[in-house]
């Protein structure tokens, strides 16, 4: 541990030497004024390191620049600002110990010093900065964990598509740096396309991890079991795993549906979830509920809904946290969205803006996931 004692009296600092060193601290540093102890700490220049300083003995009354203000300018590095310092002063001094103090002083010893109290004062600003440091230290560490699971989590996520057959485009933010609302889309064909929406119950760290677990099962389940009820199905059946091994007890709302743009067809199950809206040759419609949340029962029955086009449909798909944040009134987005989807969606950029436009990311409450899907009007 190092500590540096700064006073411009001599014997003040071999006194104060002498009985940290005999007390079994040897990284003892004599500074003779607040100058020395700028430039032992490079505190005017922006890129020097982090100092391995543990607390600094700091005496109050000093020629040129006093304790106080050598605080003052310490507090002012962000770098330096951690560092505890006891203030050494007068017994009578309570006018500058209260300044001292809202400067950003840790505590104070005064003088002549007693050499119990003294000590005692030391090992727990010690104390206080070992805990302060470790915690630094563990939040430190969960931002870069963190971090990873946004990677992780985004790359679970999929591009926008554009081909001759159909397009999807997605706005997505999370509430948080992390999600509970995720999406999926997977190509069997040409002409043929699994999408799903799911918004897992909660959001934060939590949801998002169970999230991540579903996104990576659902994967399979679309990709070999193709069917809306019998992938809805099988993820009930992970979800229920999941509470009955480990006591975890979420739940998903999610649309997955299934576009054939050569037939012209739709086949979807909604389970639990907001119901979307499309536009169907000019008209508008509304996907029916056909499950409950996915989760909540062992067993749960499943409806599937067909529907067929002629010429072109839009679909809009979103979560429920677009129908409550702060200061958004839920019929009225629901209004907004129907007109949306209603317009001929030509540039989706702008749509998103338009549907997102009254809601204060700030206060968003909820994550908030859009899905814009489009058919091309040229299939056979």
């Amino acid at each position: 541990m190092t500590i540096l004692m700064v006073d411009d009296n001599s014997v003040n600092l071999f006194v104060i030497e002498s009985i940290l060193k005999k007390a079994g601290y040897d990284k003892c540093h004599p500074l003779n004024s607040a100058e020395e102890l700028f430039q032992y700490l490079r505190i005017d220049e922006e890129k020097a390191p982090v100092p391995q300083v543990d607390l600094i003995l700091l005496d109050i009354m000093m020629p040129k620049v006093d304790g106080i203000e050598a605080c003052r300018r310490i507090q002012q590095v962000d770098r330096l600002k951690e560092i505890p310092i006891i203030f050494l002063t007068a017994l009578n001094d309570s006018k500058n110990l209260v300044e001292a103090f809202d400067v950003g002083g840790t505590d104070y010893v005064t003088k002549p010093i007693d050499k119990l109290e003294f000590l005692a004062r030391i090992r727990l600003a010690l104390k206080l900065k070992h805990e302060k440091d470790r915690n630094n230290e563990q939040e430190a560490k969960m931002k870069e964990d963190l971090q990873l699971a946004m990677q992780v989590q985004g790359s679970l996520l999929n591009d926008s598509v554009v081909d001759e057959h159909l397009s999807i485009q997605v706005s997505h933010r999370p509430s948080d740096n992390l999600s509970g609302d995720m999406y999926h889309w997977h190509k069997f064909s040409s002409h043929r396309y699994g999408i799903i929406l799911f918004d897992m119950m909660g959001h934060g760290i939590s949801a998002s991890l169970v999230s991540m677990f579903i996104s990576s099962v659902l994967r399979d389940a679309i990709k070999n079991l193709e069917d809306p009820i019998l992938v809805i199905k099988e993820l009930n059946r992970y979800m229920t795993s999941l509470h009955n091994k480990n006591n975890l007890n979420y739940y998903f709302t999610a649309i997955y549906l299934i576009i054939d743009t050569e037939k012209q067809e739709i086949e979807y199950v909604n389970a639990g979830h907001p119901p979307a809206f499309l536009r169907i040759d000019g008209v508008l419609h509304t996907t029916e509920r056909g499950a409950c949340a996915v989760g909540l029962f062992d067993g749960i029955h499943v409806k599937k809904t067909n529907i067929s086009y002629k010429k072109d449909i839009q679909l809009l798909l979103y979560t429920d946290g677009i129908l409550e944040s702060e200061c958004v009134d839920e019929m009225e987005t629901i209004e907004k969205l129907q007109l949306v989807t209603l317009q001929e969606w030509k540039n989706t950029e702008s749509l998103f803006q338009t549907i997102l436009s009254d809601i204060n990311q700030s206060k968003q409450k909820d994550d908030i996931c859009l899905l814009m899907i489009k058919t091309k009007e040229d299939q056979n």
